[in-house]
């Protein structure tokens, strides 16, 4: 990768993934969990958060009452930790009140990306990851006409079990076949629930949902996580759940996932 002196996303190429899906699949957790997973596995990594209606991410990594300060290159995005090996920018750390309603049509959430992409001092990254809110509309659009002087590598569409949620995914299918996007692949999220007593997983859903859409649609199945109620409450206590649970099945499955993503990338 290569880095100029300021280190802005201008003068940086990392490689983007877009998370792209319906509403309420758990795409900001899956976001969070394949961060971790990502820097657990020794990579750089930067979230840009354009979920700019529902910003959640901040309060999952537990950095939701950061302030963003400016350099003379632009905004410093947050760290996670004293490595600045996971960095992050939301509009959260922009609003004076985290129960504050952005109440903002189309042009003024297409300017904010765009500063989002240009005037965030992001350092050197190996793998930036952009949640983007549900459906195919301004917000994903903007996403990819700022970051067209980048090398967008691709999107991972979230999933749930169910054919409703499915059938919504084959939208967004769509809307990157439209826009030129390659899909790296299918993550199925809310597969199964583990017991937090036995460990067994048991299928409270319908099975298979995102396996069997990505062979429809000729995409890589990446993996499946499960309902955990210790990875649920390590969002909710904005605790890494990749260092607290390392010998969950949860945790190998999500390991499993961000490899076969290092390995989609590195052939993109």
């Amino acid at each position: 990768m290569e880095q100029n002196n300021d280190g802005s996303l201008a003068q940086v190429r990392p490689c983007c993934v877009g998370a792209v899906r319906k509403g309420g699949v758990g795409k900001s957790t899956i976001t969070t969990e394949l961060a971790l997973g990502l820097r657990h596995a020794g990579k750089k990594v930067g979230i840009l958060d354009v979920d700019l209606c529902g910003p959640s991410i901040p309060r999952m990594l537990n950095v939701n009452q950061t302030d963003v300060h400016q350099c003379d290159s632009g905004w410093v995005p947050v760290y996670t930790d004293a490595q600045k090996s996971l960095a992050l920018m939301s509009i959260g750390f922009l609003l004076e009140d985290p129960d504050e309603a952005v109440v903002w049509r189309g042009p003024k959430k297409t300017a904010m990306i765009g500063q989002f992409v240009s005037d965030v001092a992001w350092g050197e990254l190996d793998v930036l990851l952009v949640d983007t809110p549900p459906g195919t509309s301004d917000e994903h659009l903007a996403v990819l006409e700022n970051l067209k002087k980048h090398r967008v590598d691709g999107a991972i569409l979230v999933t749930t079990p169910q054919a409703v949620s499915t059938g919504d995914v084959r939208r967004e299918i769509t809307f990157c076949k439209k826009t030129g996007v390659r899909i790296l692949g299918v993550i199925e999220n809310m597969s199964g629930f583990v017991c937090p007593h036995c460990s067994e997983c048991s299928n409270i859903f319908s099975k298979g949902g995102g396996e069997d859409l990505a062979k429809l649609t000729g995409s890589t199945f990446l993996g499946s996580v499960p309902l955990d109620p210790a990875l649920s409450s390590s969002i909710e206590e904005g605790k890494d759940f990749m260092q607290s649970f390392p010998d969950s099945a949860t945790f190998s499955s999500i390991s499993s996932i961000c490899q076969t993503l290092l390995n989609s990338l590195q052939t993109a």
